[in-house]
């Protein structure tokens, strides 16, 4: 995901996308429907918009499934 070319570097910003790489990474390898490595689902997710909504749709059921904050 180009981590070492990334020149973000001041105050929380290096954890924030960090943590918005962790989690595009962790959406990525739910997808079942897509046999093939990161680096090939990074790329269709890039160049085909219903398999970006797929990746999306799979992350509501991952939210709708945590408890509600109080």
């Amino acid at each position: 995901m180009g981590e070492d070319n990334c020149r973000i570097r001041r105050g929380d910003c290096p954890e924030i996308l960090a943590s918005l790489r962790r989690l595009a990474i962790n959406l990525l390898n739910n997808i079942t429907s897509f046999k093939g490595g990161m680096k090939r689902k990074m790329k269709k997710a890039a160049m085909n918009t219903s398999y970006t909504a797929e990746v999306l749709e799979g992350a509501e059921l991952v939210f709708e499934d945590l408890p509600a904050a109080q």
